[in-house]
């Protein structure tokens, strides 16, 4: 089995952070090919920066799927996801609907933690696109500055743990969900600091794709991720346009 990873932020860090938690998630047999978007931000925390994410996300999909059995938008708001699932044959699955959809599997309601204060707003319309908001505990994020965004798990490992546990001391959280694409791996890490399950958004995301690829189901062609109907374009990349007219 083959699974493509996109990190649709331009950081190589975040992306080797991301492929440090999916590695030794994955089953023995499947290889994960990770990409790092070409250009955008370093990191995305806000709908703006996550709409320009999504487009380099369905291009680099567009690009690079052929021979892959599921992909994986590796960015925790899953910027570009459903529009990918339109596009595509191959199961796509989302890094925060998957840690959202393995949380809900593991307790009643889930806390979301996360490094910045500007991811609040973003993730919260993430957790309402997914249709989860009443299983969702919360959100606590930090407040302050950080050296470096691939870096900043190591940075702030202690302040993290401290949102982790007040979720779930004060907002009855059952699971706790550590968000963002720089705290891949982090989960692993603390898990044994927080009396409650911690739920690694990559390693979920690369369970989900294998077991939808598993799966083998088919590409819808009724309803409302069906294909859409041809259309001529203008300007966009080759791979992309040959999508919305075959």
């Amino acid at each position: 089995m083959r699974i493509l990873v996109l990190n649709p932020n331009t950081s190589q860090g975040i992306t080797d952070r991301l492929m440090g938690a999916a590695l030794p998630a994955a089953a023995a047999g499947t290889e994960l090919v990770a990409l790092t978007a070409p250009r955008g931000f370093p990191y995305i925390a806000t709908r703006a920066e996550a709409q320009i994410g999504g487009a380099v996300a369905l291009e680099m999909l567009a690009e690079h799927h052929a021979g892959f059995d599921a992909a994986i938008i590796a960015a925790f708001g899953d910027p570009g996801l459903f529009g990918a699932r339109e596009l595509f044959d191959m199961p796509v699955v989302g890094m925060a609907e998957a840690a959202m959809l393995t949380a809900c599997m593991l307790g009643r309601r889930f806390a979301i933690v996360t490094f910045a204060q500007a991811l609040g707003p973003w993730y919260q319309e993430c957790v309402e696109s997914h249709g989860l908001t009443g299983r969702l505990a919360g959100i606590r994020m930090l407040d302050g500055r950080f050296a470096s965004v691939s870096d900043v798990q190591d940075e702030k490992e202690d302040l993290l743990v401290d949102l982790a546990n007040k979720a779930v001391e004060e907002n009855e959280a059952d699971v706790v969900i550590l968000a963002g694409a720089p705290l891949a791996g982090l989960a692993d890490k603390v898990k044994h600091r927080i009396p409650v399950p911690v739920v690694d958004q990559m390693a979920a995301a690369v369970k989900q794709a294998e077991a939808l690829a598993t799966l083998n189901v088919r590409k819808a062609t009724a309803g409302t991720f069906r294909r859409p109907a041809p259309k001529p374009v203008i300007g966009l990349p080759d791979a992309l346009a040959r999508r919305f007219n075959p």
